[in-house]
């Protein structure tokens, strides 16, 4: 029996398509074969349904995947407001422990072949006084794929997170380019620019690039990402072990 792989998915800011990308990636494992699962570890912005609390991201991530996981493995921190973690969780009282996400995630690869896990905003938020995301992907120990939303400053923004991502000694097997400003001059040269130096200097391909999408649909996006290269980068990773 192979050991269960898993990634943690980032992105260069907040709004630029990490749970679109997640969701992609969730149906395109599927369509491989694997049972897929997905957690949120940590979501901000929460609203009451039927006496139960749901996270629009979270929900996404749900409907992608074709394994559940129970709601406080999938997400073991919900937050109310919609606001930065640590600001949301300050005002709920609720302290943001890794080591309770990495319990989680513990569990959930025992559920799945593969375990998405989304990051919340980019790779550097806060979470507590002393933590932000990027120690979480570190206590997990997970490969990165990281989302780059295409609009101007996106070349810095992506080799600024390539660079963080590598000073914690975690491996960038790969990047999405998200065209999320219509209105974006010469996007073909800047996707270019940020390949040809993820590429160089990090070994990390693109795994493909998702145009507007007006909804955006995750089994849409799904045909524009290379998720066999991904797998492919997973399982020389030793993800999961």
């Amino acid at each position: 029996m192979t050991a269960p792989l898993s990634l943690f998915v980032t992105g260069t800011d907040t709004e630029i398509g990490k749970t679109l990308v997640s969701a992609a990636l969730l149906h395109g494992f599927a369509a491989l074969g694997l049972r897929a699962a997905a957690m949120k570890p940590i979501a901000a912005g929460a609203f009451e349904r039927d006496g139960e609390w749901h996270n629009e991201d979270a929900d996404q991530l749900d409907a992608a995947a074709n394994v559940a996981l129970p709601p406080s493995i999938r997400t073991p921190f919900m937050l109310k407001e919609a606001a930065a973690p640590h600001i949301a969780a300050a005002r709920e009282n609720v302290s943001l422990d890794i080591a309770r996400i990495v319990e989680a995630h513990q569990f959930a690869v025992k559920q799945a072949d593969v375990v998405v896990v989304e990051g919340v905003g980019g790779f550097r938020v806060p979470l507590t006084d002393v933590h932000d995301t990027a120690d979480l992907a570190f206590a997990l120990n997970l490969p990165v794929v990281l989302v780059v939303g295409m609009r101007l400053g996106c070349i810095s923004h992506a080799l600024l997170s390539a660079e963080a991502i590598a000073a914690r000694g975690l491996h960038l097997v790969g990047w999405v380019a998200n065209q999320i400003d219509p209105g974006m001059l010469f996007p073909a040269e800047n996707i270019e620019a940020i390949r040809l130096r993820l590429d160089s200097q990090y070994n990390a391909p693109l795994l493909g690039t998702i145009p507007r999408l007006t909804p955006p649909e995750a089994r849409v996006a799904t045909t524009y990402i290379d998720t066999s290269v991904l797998l492919d980068a997973l399982r020389s990773a030793g993800a999961g072990q």
